[in-house]
Parts: C-alpha cells; sequence; structure tokens
C-alpha cells in the first residue's frame, strides 16, 4: 500500500486511489453524528445556491453548513458539532440533510471524479477508517487534509493524517506534540477564545476526540448528487 499527501482545494484534483478527505474543524466530525443521531441521507453539496435550491424544493430537509465558517442563512444548525449535540436525535431522527462547507465538503467535490473511493475522515472516526482501508488493502491511498478554508494547510487535519498514516503504516505519531501543534495555534484558539457564538469553545473538545465512532462514511454519487453512506 502507497500513501501519498495532498493539501488543500489546490491539491485535491491530484488525488489517486482510495481517498480519504479530511476536515478535522469541523465538516467530517459533524457528518458521523448526523448519522448517530438517525438521519435517513446526507447529500453533501459544495456549490452554495445549489444547497440553498435543493432546501427550498425539500422544505423537510435540513440544512447545515457554513461559509468561511459564518453558518449558512436561514440554516437552523451551522457547521457546529456543539450545535448538532443540542439538537440531538429528536431533530435529526429519518431527516435528510444538505451539508455545505467550505474546505471538506469542497475537497469531496474536487476529489470524487479522480478517486476510485472517497471515505470521510476526522479524528472522531480514525482508527474505523484504518481498519476499513487496511481491510480493503488497495495499492494507493491518498491522505487529503483539506485546511483552513481549503486554502492553506492547517495544524488539524496535517495531524489526523499523521495519525491516520500511523495507524496504516507504524509510522511514530506524538500525541503530547499533536496536542501542542493544534491547541496552541490560531484556527483552535479562535474556537477557545470564545468571541464568536457560531465557534463554540466546546467544538475543539469534541473535534480532538479520536476513535469515538466505529463506522466509516462512504461518499457514493446518487443521481447527481453525492451521498454519504454509513459503512
Amino acid at each position: 500500500m502507497k500513501i501519498i499527501r495532498k493539501s488543500c482545494a489546490k491539491e485535491a484534483e491530484e488525488v489517486e486511489g482510495l481517498v480519504v478527505v479530511i476536515d478535522v474543524f469541523r465538516a467530517f466530525s459533524c457528518a458521523p453524528l448526523f448519522f448517530h443521531f438517525g438521519a435517513r441521507r446526507v447529500i453533501l453539496e459544495a456549490d452554495t445556491e445549489k444547497a440553498y435550491e435543493l432546501a427550498r424544493e425539500n422544505p423537510g430537509f435540513i440544512l447545515v453548513g457554513e461559509i468561511d465558517e459564518v453558518p449558512l442563512e436561514g440554516s437552523e444548525v451551522g457547521n457546529s458539532p456543539s450545535h448538532i449535540i443540542l439538537k440531538g436525535e429528536p431533530y435529526f431522527r429519518d431527516k435528510t440533510v444538505i451539508h455545505r462547507t467550505t474546505s471538506g465538503v469542497t475537497g469531496v467535490s474536487l476529489a470524487y471524479d479522480k478517486a476510485d473511493e472517497i471515505i470521510l475522515g476526522s479524528f472522531v472516526m480514525a482508527r474505523a477508517v484504518a481498519a476499513y482501508i487496511k481491510a480493503q488493502d488497495p495499492g494507493m491511498v491518498t491522505l487529503l487534509a483539506m485546511g483552513a478554508r481549503a486554502k492553506k494547510k492547517a495544524a488539524e487535519d496535517e495531524a489526523c493524517a499523521d495519525y491516520l498514516e500511523h495507524l496504516l503504516t507504524g509510522t511514530p505519531y506524538d500525541p503530547v506534540r499533536i496536542f501542542k501543534d493544534i491547541v496552541f495555534q490560531r484556527t483552535a484558539q479562535n474556537f477557545i477564545q470564545g468571541t464568536k457564538e457560531y465557534l463554540p469553545k466546546e467544538d475543539p473538545i469534541f473535534c480532538l476526540q479520536p476513535d469515538l465512532f466505529d463506522f466509516v462514511l462512504k461518499v457514493q454519487r446518487v443521481k447527481n448528487k453525492l451521498e454519504v453512506f454509513k459503512s
């Protein structure tokens, strides 16, 4: 198994083989929560106007997402695991979620046609993702860390790629160094300082928990929509 590393939107179309699209803060830490709380379908839509249109055409769908961290206008839930957890199962049970984000969902959209298979990556699913990849034993794996606004590398996404590579190949991994590299840099501090309601202080606590979920989320195109399936 060969593992290659890519980062941000500029490299998203350079992926090969089985691709793990990583977005720790926060898209793919949110995605498993939809299924945990019983959502029936999750649709990824990178195009903001198409996401709004889909929501207008389907009043029963739940629109979740953000543009550069700011929640989508008219959405009751931002791209925040804390907000999703507070809404809980009664809000999501048997519903369809439309998920739009600047980094993670955009990365899936850009990489999809180049990949043999796409799965979603974050710390909360990392060990399950690694176990799935080992079972599939693909010749090529791309770890695509989407970074801050899909434009520049983010410590948390690169660290998650490090962790996945460690689980897959046994490369060294120092969790204390990783904690320092993530928590004391700007992205995490934007949450921790608690100055913006849509960046809850609690979000990094959840997003940095390793291996909370024992399932994998795979992406497939269904009737021109990118849908997430729990496996």
